[in-house]
């Protein structure tokens, strides 16, 4: 229990970590610019410790949802020669803030109550602020950097995470390494099964694997096969693919004796499988197969250190299978909903909640069969994943996200571009407060998104085993 609790632990310093990080990629890059920063703090709610230095106050609240920097006029002003509010980069913060008065319009709050709840949303995005911007220092607003600075500060946060998972995964390749198929043989199936049929084990009567009835055996390495030297498993797995009905010669090493077996590839189907290692499915949603070579064997794996040319790669394969993930997250949360209230399994693959994340956490440190250094590498990995996952989130073009200011930035300069390009007034500020009631939109998503994914990772949770 105590190793369990020890593993939450580290998940929760890790993340902790992590989006303080983050805050600080927004933050350096901020006060650079000359911004007004009024707050760096982890968590929302209420204040547990803080300390000011300058102008800015650092510390710690209660609620550990993420974090967030205050930034003084991230909202311009309705009307040239406003007030612009005080906003923060964090997404529950920017919530909080943004709901400052009821969404409701009244004669005595609202001059025009038919402009009707939204409307009322956006005045108070602009006009409700926990800190207004200080008399005489409104060139120190956020809206009025140029487009490129407030890219570069909104930036900052999710590059600060990219780094981090970079650093990591070199920690994990490099001085770990990366478990990996070998030329040794794991396993030899006794029988075919086609890969559509629903059949696991062999039956009498059924034909015979050619690897079987070759003769190999597990704990077998491949030397060569048709006299080409076999120093990767997918090496040897083209060949045979590519060779149904050819008699292969295959020399392999049993306990340090070479041994010549003859094998003959049989045709038989087998799923086809993307970049992210997921079933290609047709346009009726059914996986596709292909026909191939079979031996029936498979690989043993092991562990080996990578270079350092390995950790770029294995970055940009998470962030792929991430975007996969958010491609695809109303099937995945169908589906997660069909296992959380059903019958139907869990994949492993899906998303998961931070408990999902602690309870998977818990369960790597508390099992005595893995040796320390996988269960450390292992936890790592975990971290490393959890800051592309936040870096790919962060970027996804929807306020109250780092990559919604991003996107109204751009918008801006674009329309500031052809203003000058056409001899047009310059159009000012883009009014990224209009878009609030979709930010209240998406929180309710991801909220509803979250209380699914927390649900389902108590009732029916991803686990090692």
């Amino acid at each position: 229990m105590l190793l369990y609790i020890l593993g939450i632990l580290i998940i929760v310093v890790g993340l902790a970590v992590s989006i303080g990080l983050h805050e600080i990629g927004h933050l350096v890059p901020a006060k650079l610019f000359g911004v007004k920063v009024g707050q760096y703090m982890i968590g929302f709610g209420r204040t547990l410790w803080s300390f000011k230095r300058g102008e800015t106050e650092y510390g710690f609240k209660m609620l550990p949802l993420g974090g967030y920097i205050s930034m003084s006029g991230m909202y311009p002003p309705a009307k040239p020669g406003g007030k612009a509010r005080e906003a923060s980069t964090g997404f529950f913060q920017t919530l909080v803030q943004d709901a400052g008065t009821p969404a409701v319009a009244t004669r005595e709050t609202d001059p025009d109550p038919q402009r009707g709840v939204f409307s009322s949303m956006v005045s108070d995005a602009r006009d409700a602020s926990a800190a207004t911007v200080t008399a005489g220092e409104e060139h120190r607003t956020f809206y009025q950097l140029p487009v490129y600075k407030r890219i570069i500060i909104m930036l900052g946060g999710p590059l600060m995470n990219l780094l981090i998972a970079i650093v990591l995964y070199a920690v994990l390749l490099m001085g770990f390494g990366a478990v990996q198929a070998s030329t040794t043989i794991g396993s030899v199936n006794e029988c075919v099964i086609p890969a559509s049929s629903t059949q696991t084990d062999c039956l009498d009567g059924d034909q015979a694997a050619p690897g079987y009835e070759a003769g190999i055996l597990p704990a077998d390495r491949i030397v060569s096969i048709n006299g080409e030297a076999i120093t990767a498993w997918d090496q040897a797995t083209a060949i045979i693919r590519e060779s149904p009905g050819e008699v292969l010669t295959m020399v392999v090493e049993r306990d340090g004796t070479e041994l010549t077996l003859r094998p003959e590839p049989l045709l038989t189907e087998r799923y086809v499988y993307d970049d992210t290692n997921q079933p290609v499915e047709d346009a009726d949603g059914n996986p596709i197969v292909e026909s191939v070579g079979f031996l029936g064997i498979g690989t043993a794996s092991e562990v080996v250190k990578q270079p350092i040319t390995a950790v770029l790669p294995t970055v940009g394969n998470n962030i792929g299978a991430v975007v996969h993930t958010i491609v695809n997250l109303p099937q995945r949360l169908v589906d997660i909903a069909q296992a959380a209230f059903g019958t139907e399994e869990r994949d492993p693959n899906g998303p998961l909640s931070v408990v999902g994340v602690g309870r998977l956490a818990g369960e790597i440190t508390s099992t005595e069969s893995f040796p320390i250094a996988d269960r450390a590498a292992s936890l790592i990995g975990l971290v490393a994943s959890l800051n592309v996952a936040l870096f790919v989130f962060n970027l996804i073009p929807l306020m109250p996200l780092d990559g919604g200011h991003v996107a109204g930035a751009l918008w801006e300069g674009i329309r500031r571009f052809f203003a000058k390009l056409f001899g047009r007034k310059d159009p000012g500020p883009v009014d990224t407060a209009k878009v609030v009631p979709l930010t209240f939109a998406v929180v309710i998503i991801l909220g509803g998104m979250s209380a699914l994914l927390i649900y389902a990772d108590i009732v029916k949770p991803i686990t090692i085993q």
